[in-house]
């Protein structure tokens, strides 16, 4: 896949690690609240290939789960891959200080530290699939294989429909 100049830290990151991806920019309605629907309007794609970046803590540390926008993170799942007892959503603005992104702009990638990662399994389906660029109005497009590489991510099914 093409690359596109470096902006973001996720950009940055996949640069570094030598992932393939392409840039899909778009702009970005500041009235609208679910970013990543808007997301896959925008770029014309199924919500089921558009994964969204949770935060959650078991209220000693912070763990990522990557879903389809149009599913919902199972907490309970997630919990058991990570060998959590339980987990509950982050803070936004706890999610935002540990990641260095706005919500509706997190990715996967380039967060300021390395978090314990899950990807929902149904990203299997899909040659590529598109994940935040590190702001709102950027996504990624790039293999299951690429993240999970870059972001040391487990991938088990998380997502509740």
């Amino acid at each position: 896949m093409a690359r596109s100049p470096s902006g973001t830290p996720a950009l940055k990151a996949l640069d570094q690690a030598g992932a393939g991806y392409r840039v899909h920019e778009y702009v970005h309605d500041p009235r609208e609240r679910n970013f990543g629907l808007e997301a896959a309007a925008a770029l014309g794609v199924p919500a089921g290939r558009v994964f969204k970046t949770l935060l959650a803590t078991d209220g000693t540390r912070l763990v990522v789960g990557v879903v389809p926008v149009d599913h919902a993170l199972d907490l309970k799942a997630l919990a058991a891959t990570l060998g959590a007892k339980r987990l509950a959503m982050a803070d936004p603005a706890a999610a935002e200080r540990a990641t260095g992104m706005v919500v509706g702009g997190i990715s996967p990638v380039g967060q300021k530290r390395a978090l314990p990662t899950v990807v929902d399994s149904s990203a299997r389906r899909h040659d590529t699939i598109f994940v935040s660029g590190g702001r709102r109005g950027l996504d990624v497009e790039l293999t299951l294989e690429d993240l999970v590489r870059v972001t040391r991510a487990l991938v088990a099914p998380i997502s509740a429909g």
